[in-house]
């Protein structure tokens, strides 16, 4: 009786250390490197000057992007944060004028939609200084297009499908990895959100359980290009210390 309960005690005791080293994550160690206070404040102030220089543009020269900035921008993307690490995001880079025409056409019909009778009059008066309307040029001029989708569901490591956590969340942090490498490679980018955005879907073949969360108009500026006089508001209005 004695040996019989020590055998059960000990193969309890057995599982629960297995069910422990199983929840237990795989980790390896930190690449990290830790820089001196000046350098920090060096890093800060040359990338804050960096990014100041970050404007939306709508006027695009049709020059080309050389191979490979893009895909190596994408992965920067990639690295970004995101819920369960599910990665819940597809990109997919359009640089066929045939399907960017495709595009520029089935946007232009919701701006259209939009300016003439969805959008609220306080939106509209909203959008005025900008000088935007239906017209979308640079969805052909511009030499890319990245359209990105947002992952409903994803496959995991043992094929079966599941729900994804914070999705918007993710690829919002994902979408602003990409604009940041984008800019300082020396491209120039124009979020774009037509509403709908359906049509991508269709017109990239996507699954439809993904969803258009953005069209990210990529090139260098025109020559000619001007950007509206705005202002950013100061780091006092944006941010408090506790």
């Amino acid at each position: 009786m004695k040996s019989g309960l020590s055998a059960a005690v000990i193969e309890l005791a057995l599982r629960a250390k297995y069910r422990i080293l199983v929840a237990m994550p795989k980790t390896i160690p930190l690449c990290f490197e830790r820089v001196s206070e000046d350098e920090m404040r060096s890093r800060s102030a040359s990338l804050l000057k960096v990014m100041k220089a970050r404007r939306s543009v709508r006027a695009f020269s049709s020059d080309l992007i050389p191979e490979g900035v893009i895909e190596k921008c994408l992965e920067i993307a990639g690295r970004a944060p995101n819920g369960a690490n599910q990665q819940a995001w597809h990109f997919a880079v359009v640089k066929s004028p045939e399907v960017k025409r495709r595009i520029r056409e089935a946007a232009e019909a919701e701006e259209r939609e939009f300016y003439g009778s969805r959008a609220p009059q306080e939106w509209l008066d909203a959008l005025d200084h900008l000088g935007t309307d239906a017209q979308k040029p640079f969805l052909e001029k511009a030499p890319a297009l990245i359209a990105i989708f947002q992952k409903s569901k994803v496959v995991d490591e043992s094929g079966e499908e599941v729900k994804v956590y914070y999705p918007k969340e993710s690829i919002g942090l994902a979408t602003g990895f990409l604009i940041s490498a984008l800019h300082q490679v020396g491209l120039a980018t124009l979020t774009h959100t037509p509403s709908p955005m359906k049509f991508l879907t269709e017109i990239l073949g996507r699954s439809p359980s993904e969803k258009p969360f953005l069209l990210l108009v990529v090139g260098y500026p025109a020559e000619d290009c001007e950007v509206p006089d705005i202002t950013k508001l100061n780091l006092a209005d944006i941010s408090s210390t506790h």
